[in-house]
């Protein structure tokens, strides 16, 4: 791989010529060496999240190697994310009074993004048409992509990511709670002897007073989240052999291992947006949040921590992880006032995206444990353009684990190709 590295400074609030505040973003370019000097078509990564840096490629392999055969292929990180004047929780009090911080982080969602990406297309890249290939929430920055500057895209490829378009966060966790649910019925049933292991930690983590290696106290509920591996592929025999070591022989005492692996699956030392911003993604117009995955989950009492077999969550944020978990703490106030924020920038344009030329190939995984296949095909009925290939082979990490990007670009191929005008 030839890369490139770019920073360009763009403002905190694109949408506000009087705001002088700025960040700068960070721009990675990837191409194959012995085609760096050719006029290659461009490919914008769209990175799942929120809250997401892009990837650091290790190698020309993957859904990578398959575009660098023939693209030029530009990693962001997101603004506030690795080198995108990343938001750590040191600086949240210096932000000012919570109010003052939940309007900083409102500049941080989809529209902001994709108006930084417009600015590296038009500044770096002359331009030019790209195509964009949207992981997860990065199918929801395409479709707002689609809506505010559908004239710089040539394709789009979207893998398990089509949002509702006018779901609020609630009617989400009404239809990803049974889903998860269903993923742990099928993870004890593939290890039976796990329902057992996962009732001893659950025991001995509401006896109280197990610390992580960072201090945090350990609780049923924290441990929970620890679920959401069943969403990918190879989650299951993770989370299987995470509980298999959960103690020493002879021992009650949650093993070191067991301990720093749970911190280090639960503190978001290295995301704490993709927690502080989760439900905002899905919030456009006068939605409210309101924490809306406590709220529903009041509606599932199978993930009560209490009931046994012990039921593990999802892609799920709480307010008690802003006071449990100290990498979350910094952003308690903030997060609390996004929750009742009652104001949002309209993130769709549905007459754009319904008379949308661009061509999508987007999958839908049947089973998405994070992104609702139902809302999805609404998404498509109702976006011009779009096929969609809806498939069980693949979780929601398919782009990793299996050859997703080709089928996609080969949909696009076969019908005509990107726009290139």
């Amino acid at each position: 791989m030839h890369i490139t590295d770019h920073e360009v400074s763009v403002p905190l609030d694109w949408f506000d010529d009087r705001d002088s505040r700025a960040l700068t973003l960070f721009v990675r370019e990837v191409v194959a060496p012995a085609r760096r000097h050719e006029d290659l078509p461009l490919l914008v990564f769209l990175q799942g999240g929120p809250g997401g840096k892009g990837p650091r490629p290790t190698g020309p392999d993957g859904w990578l190697g398959h575009m660098l055969a023939t693209h030029r292929v530009v990693l962001l990180d997101q603004r506030g994310t690795g080198r995108s004047s990343a938001l750590r929780g040191a600086q949240m009090a210096a932000l000012g009074t919570p109010a003052e911080q939940a309007e900083h982080l409102t500049h941080f969602r989809a529209d902001s993004i994709v108006a930084d990406a417009e600015h590296v297309r038009q500044t770096l890249y002359g331009g030019a048409r790209w195509e964009s290939l949207g992981q997860s929430y990065g199918g929801f920055l395409t479709l707002t992509y689609l809506s505010q500057a559908p004239q710089g895209l040539a394709a789009c490829y979207v893998t398990g990511g089509l949002p509702g378009l006018h779901s609020d966060a609630r009617e989400v966790y009404r239809r990803t709670y049974p889903r998860t649910a269903e993923k742990n019925r099928r993870f004890l049933a593939r290890f039976p002897g796990d329902g057992a292991q996962l009732a001893r930690i659950a025991d001995r983590l509401a006896d109280g007073d197990v610390r992580l290696p960072d201090g945090d106290l350990l609780s049923v509920h924290r441990f929970q989240t620890v679920g959401m591996d069943l969403g990918m592929k190879p989650g299951p025999e993770r989370l299987h052999w995470l509980v298999d070591e959960a103690f020493d022989p002879g021992s009650t005492e949650l093993s070191d291992t067991f301990l720093n692996q749970v911190m280090t699956l639960t503190s978001y030392r290295e995301n704490p947006l993709y927690a502080v911003l989760h439900e905002s993604i899905y919030a456009s117009g006068d939605q409210v949040t309101g924490w809306a995955a406590h709220a529903e989950r009041a509606e599932h009492p199978g993930f009560d921590p209490g009931h046994r077999p012990l039921q593990l969550t999802g892609e799920m944020i709480y307010p008690w992880m802003f006071t449990e978990i100290a990498g979350l703490r910094p952003f308690a106030a903030a997060a609390d006032e996004l929750a009742r924020r009652e104001r949002w920038t309209t993130l769709y344009d549905d007459a754009v995206i319904a008379a949308n030329e661009v061509p999508v190939a987007a999958a839908v995984y049947f089973d998405d444990m994070f992104v609702d296949a139902g809302l999805s095909l609404e998404t498509a009925a109702a976006v011009g353009n779009v096929h969609t290939w809806v498939t069980n082979e693949f979780e929601h990490d398919g782009l990793r684990t299996g050859d997703v990007l080709s089928r996609l670009t080969a949909q696009v191929r076969d019908s005509g190709g990107p726009v290139r005008s």
